[in-house]
């Protein structure tokens, strides 16, 4: 083999290992009926769910819109004063590690819209406060809801992420109109529950994303989801209901996640390889 067929070939085996490695549509979710956003202020195991999460959501070697630039995330959550029981979510994404204007902005109702325009140009992903004991309101929700397809969009299109936390109307009832998970439609989750996270079970899934089972047993959850809908279970409760759900694929507004198809980058380079290879025999025939 000659050596401008080898460089080719290498620049070529590059680029199906960078493509590959970015499948052509994948979205990435964390949905999770704990509240660390609460709990990360005084407790290492909800900073733990948050940084798995996160860290899930924008990878980027699964995330094209991370890979392409667009490093932080968007954080959705009120300002409304903190009702009792409750605490400022937001904090709890600070005491998990990350640092607003850097690796996130933090939006509520007022700028969500024009915050979620900016999805895959600015924002790799989309993380949104529990509504007990963070602060999300129904005013984010129905705004998140309403704009669903662009959501799914930036999710399919961009390989975008979304970690998003308990959903209830639990605490001081701050979204009583309901429609939780509602951005992703396939989603169903039983409600109003306030339970203690004692007796919780990690998945081999969920102990690969490097959760432990001190981070989903030390603190509360507050829904549960009533399937699967594509996803990988990450923990149960001590009843073997489905606390967190996490998965790659291709979002079915109808069905739920699809896996992620084989990317077309591997039968592109095996192409490739095969038509310089047979350049290279001709040329020796010449």
């Amino acid at each position: 083999m000659n050596r401008l067929l080898g460089k080719t070939l290498l620049a070529l085996f590059s680029l199906a290992l960078a493509l590959s490695a970015n499948p052509a549509s994948a979205a990435s979710l964390f949905l999770t009926g704990h509240d660390p956003d609460f709990h990360a202020s005084g407790s290492t195991g909800a900073q733990n769910i948050n940084n798995a999460a996160i860290n899930f959501i924008m990878d980027p070697i699964f995330n094209l819109a991370v890979f392409g630039g667009a490093t932080k995330f968007l954080f959705v959550e009120s300002t409304i004063a903190t009702p009792g029981g409750h605490r400022i979510g937001k904090n709890g994404i600070i005491a998990s590690g990350y640092v607003e204007g850097t690796d996130f902005d933090h939006v509520n109702a007022m700028g969500l819209n024009a915050a979620l325009d900016l999805l895959g140009d600015i924002y790799g992903g989309i993380v949104i406060a529990s509504d007990f004991g963070g602060l999300l309101t129904q005013a984010e929700l129905d705004i998140l809801n309403a704009r669903s397809a662009d959501i799914i969009d930036f999710l399919n299109i961009d390989n975008g992420g979304l970690y998003a936390m308990a959903e209830g109307n639990n605490g001081a009832g701050l979204t009583p109109g309901g429609g939780h998970f509602g951005f992703l439609p396939f989603v169903v989750s039983t409600t109003g529950l306030n339970q203690s996270e004692a007796g919780t079970t990690l998945t081999v899934f969920g102990i690969a994303l490097g959760l432990t089972i001190v981070d989903v047993s030390s603190n509360f959850s507050h829904n549960i989801f009533d399937g699967t809908f594509g996803l990988n279970v990450v923990d149960i409760d001590s009843a073997g209901n489905i606390l967190s759900l996490a998965g790659r694929g291709i979002i079915d507004p109808g069905s739920g996640l699809n896996p992620v198809p084989v990317p077309a980058a591997i039968w592109l380079f095996g192409t490739a390889l095969l038509g310089l290879v047979g350049f290279s025999k001709r040329r020796k025939s010449v």
